[in-house]
């Protein structure tokens, strides 16, 4: 009954004063609407069980050397199946993509290939159709597909699609399945067809494989662990000149595939919206405390008529509860608003296909646990003041108390802690600020302007030679080139900005015995055609480049960056080394004998995937070294998305079943490398904004409440002979000494947000001074504008006046 009369008596004295109301909700609700998208987010990706069926037992296998992931050979995964004794299920999957015919032109579709069962193992669920079977896993009968349910809506949604055919890489492939919606469709891959090993496949040497296994019931991570560790040794025993230094690691795999940088951004996020939470339930506390001040009568007269201390402490926090989850409810419709655009500007891929952003019921009890604990919060310091009150103080007209002037010190604290929470906000968002400028000033090594470029793979079944993939992707390169508005044209396995396409072991002749697996270190490598160098503006530092004369009957030649140069070489002449690799069987995934490359050129430094870190990097000509898969890059005179149709009409002409795949212009390159970054940037920035505005507005509700209680004593001093300006320096220093208090405060926060973020900086120390000067000059300017409009209107007090109202 108490309760229930509270909650009418708070409702009724809130429809009193809708301004407030309103103003406390939506102060509330901003701040519960972040966290609650964030939290979203952050629960979801790291917290929620995957939405597989006993999730805990999904695993993923990986290859391991010096401590670092590698992807899987396919002789170690076939040993692996046969030696282990954990799992249920043990599978591999490699990407890939395919041709798929369409009514007017090829279109390019991201595909999956994966051993039979691979997605029953997961329990991925299927709308119509079968998994692939295990005799569908051998050469011959392998012509059989599996859709993802958004792939089968683009072609049309026909409900008796399966038993029927579609074209992929020139030939028919059966559809046996289609998958539900939902999270299939946020999957990397649209078309998943059987995994078939090769014979020349079945070696130790070429790692191209991921693996996921399912564990047995029971069975422990570290029993997994140890139980490959061993099968791994005994692989490395039978296979010493490719296994030496290999093991094994199983790991969950929930999260296995978001790197540490987005769990600690997400982290910092999700602490970001909670300053911003606690800012905005001190603001609250703040107007509590002044309308808690207003109410003094009221509180005396009902102390006087019995109301016991415990009953006016109960009201009061009732009543901020009320506000509280009034703005609980509408902040669960922000947070629902700011999901949304979280969705829309996330950067592709940032987040696992797993990931379901939405407001599921922990997310909402986590909302209403926020609600709660902000209006306790906000509510029980005023509460407790309120029940304080001495009715016959309060009684006494123009009465001041010591609870008044302690209610005004607990009203100047909590502005402190405003401003100190506001600038740990504002000095992560200045390091990202830092940090993204460094960014973007990196030498990328390229000229980013008037290029574009797409993929362009090959069909691998076609089994062509060498000199037939050289001649194919030659002739395209040689049509693309000659195509008006192209000033040149070349081809290579991995574009600038994207990282090299391969990765490779290699001695330097007289520095070590490459069948000595310990004296091999690693390189990235890839194969480019002559005019790499002009189309994408790399400088050549030494020697010469590559020419049409470099082919596969000429010595055998290479060209190294800077880097390469400066870790490999320790000073000496580049030009003349010669660099060991194993060969690159074009349409096979296994490595041949070991071929020297002679250096003759050394060139800039290109930024590849992560621009933080250099690596070494070997290219060598594509017409030595030929594959099957190329991209090239195309130097336009003018707008290079405009010449489009134009190429693709030049690769047509030459092949007309090839689909162009991801046609970029180099400066979107470049912009997707830094998406990441600049989304980080603006979410970190939006919260310190909100943060800077939420404290300008503490400080600003703090003195104008001072002044107001202190018309007197202003009127008093100017009757004595203080100027105006005088007064609006006494208000000024009293509202900057809080700000400064706070930013002192602040400054020790922002040091440990900057350790905090170390690892997601790049160039930019813990202790940024010049960005933690940037933001404190900027919170110090907010206080100021915050504190004018007080200190102004306090010497506007007409002193006269302000005697007789007293």
């Amino acid at each position: 009954m108490n309760l229930l009369r509270n909650l009418r008596f708070s409702l009724r004295v809130l429809r009193k004063s809708p301004s407030f109301t309103l103003a406390v909700a939506l102060t509330l609700a901003l701040g519960i609407g972040a966290t609650t998208a964030i939290f979203t987010v952050v629960y979801a990706t790291l917290i929620a069980p995957m939405p597989y069926p006993n999730p805990d037992q999904l695993v993923m296998v990986w290859q391991k050397i010096d401590g670092n992931r590698n992807g899987v050979s396919a002789g170690d995964y076939t040993d692996w199946v046969q030696q282990s004794h954990v799992f249920q299920g043990l599978k591999a999957f490699a990407g890939t993509s395919f041709n798929m015919a369409g009514k007017e032109q090829p279109e390019m579709v991201d595909g999956q290939y994966a051993t039979p069962g691979w997605l029953a193992m997961q329990g991925i669920g299927f709308q119509m159709g079968r998994d692939m079977l295990p005799e569908e896993g051998v050469d011959g009968r392998d012509h059989v597909v599996v859709l993802t349910n958004k792939l089968w809506q683009r072609l049309g949604a026909d409900p008796t699609i399966v038993g029927r055919q579609i074209t992929l890489d020139q030939k028919q492939f059966t559809v046996v399945g289609v998958l539900k919606p939902g999270m299939a469709d946020r999957f990397t891959w649209q078309v998943c067809a059987p995994l078939v090993f090769h014979p020349a496949q079945l070696n130790h040497d070429y790692h191209w494989l991921n693996v996921m296994g399912r564990l047995k019931p029971g069975m422990t991570l570290e029993q997994a662990n140890a139980d490959m560790q061993a099968v791994a040794a005994h692989v490395a025993e039978a296979n010493p000149r490719s296994n030496k230094g290999y093991g094994a690691g199983v790991e969950q795999l929930q999260n296995d595939f978001v790197d540490n940088n987005t769990k600690l951004g997400l982290w910092l996020m999700l602490g970001a919206t909670g300053f911003v939470l606690l800012i905005a339930c001190a603001n609250i506390a703040n107007l509590l405390l002044a309308r808690g001040t207003m109410r003094q009568r009221e509180v005396a007269i009902r102390s006087a008529v019995g109301a016991t201390k415990r009953d006016v402490f109960v009201q009061f926090v009732t009543e901020s509860l009320v506000l509280a989850f009034a703005g609980g409810a509408l902040g669960i419709g922000v947070g629902y608003g700011i999901l949304h655009l979280f969705i829309y500007f996330f950067p592709p891929d940032m987040l696992p296909s797993e990931v379901d952003l939405r407001l599921s019921l922990p997310v909402l009890l986590m909302s209403i646990a926020a609600t709660t604990l902000s209006g306790l919060l906000a509510g029980c310091a005023p509460a407790w003041y309120a029940s304080r009150v001495d009715p016959a103080d309060a009684l006494k007209e123009g009465g001041r108390s010591g609870s008044s002037r302690m209610r005004h010190r607990l009203r100047q604290a909590l502005v402190v802690g405003e401003f100190a929470m506001a600038l740990s906000l504002l000095a992560g968002a200045g390091l990202l600020m830092h940090n993204f400028w460094n960014l973007n000033q990196v030498d990328l090594g390229v000229k980013v302007d008037h290029v574009l470029t797409f993929e362009l793979p090959m069909n691998k079944d076609l089994n062509w030679p060498a000199e037939k993939i050289t001649s194919y992707y030659q002739q395209i390169v040689r049509n693309v080139g000659a195509a008006p508005g192209v000033e040149s044209a070349t081809g290579v396995t991995g574009l600038p900005l994207q990282g090299t396409y391969f990765g490779m072991s290699f001695t330097i002749t007289g520095q070590g015995d490459f069948n000595d697996v310990s004296q091999r270190r690693n390189t990235g490598f890839q194969m480019i055609t002559p005019d790499y160098f002009r189309t994408f503006g790399v400088h050549l530092v030494r020697g010469r480049a590559f020419t049409d004369a470099d082919n596969a009957q000429s010595p055998h030649v290479a060209m190294v960056n800077e880097q390469f140069a400066r870790q490999f070489l320790q000073g000496k002449e580049p030009i003349g080394q010669r660099v060991n690799v194993e060969q690159l069987i074009p349409g096979v995934e296994q490595l041949g004998p070991v071929q020297a490359w002679e250096i003759v050129g050394v060139f800039h430094d290109v930024r590849g995937g992560g621009w933080e870190h250099q690596r070494p990097e070997v290219d060598v000509p594509f017409a030595q070294s030929p594959w099957v898969d190329l991209s090239i890059g195309v130097r336009t005179a003018g707008d290079p998305a405009a010449m489009t149709k134009t190429i693709t009409a030049a690769v047509h002409a030459v092949d007309p079943t090839v689909a162009l795949s991801n046609v970029q212009t180099l400066e979107q390159v470049r912009d997707e490398d830094l998406a990441g970054d600049r989304f980080g940037l603006v979410l970190f920035g939006f919260f310190a904004a909100v943060a800077l505005a939420l404290a300008a507005i503490g400080i600003y509700g703090v003195m104008a409440y001072s002044v107001g209680q202190r018309s007197h004593e202003i009127g008093l001093r100017m009757a004595l002979g203080a100027t105006r300006n005088g007064v609006v320096g006494m208000v000024m220093r009293e509202g900057l000494m809080l700000a400064g208090i706070g930013l002192a405060l602040g400054f020790v926060g922002a040091y440990f947000v900057g350790r905090a973020m170390q690892s997601m900086l790049f160039g930019v120390a813990a202790l940024d001074v010049s960005a933690f000067c940037a933001v404190g000059l900027l919170l110090l300017i907010a206080a100021l504008v915050a504190c004018y409009f007080p200190a102004r209107r306090a010497a506007a007090i007409e002193p006269m006046q302000a005697l007789r109202t007293e």
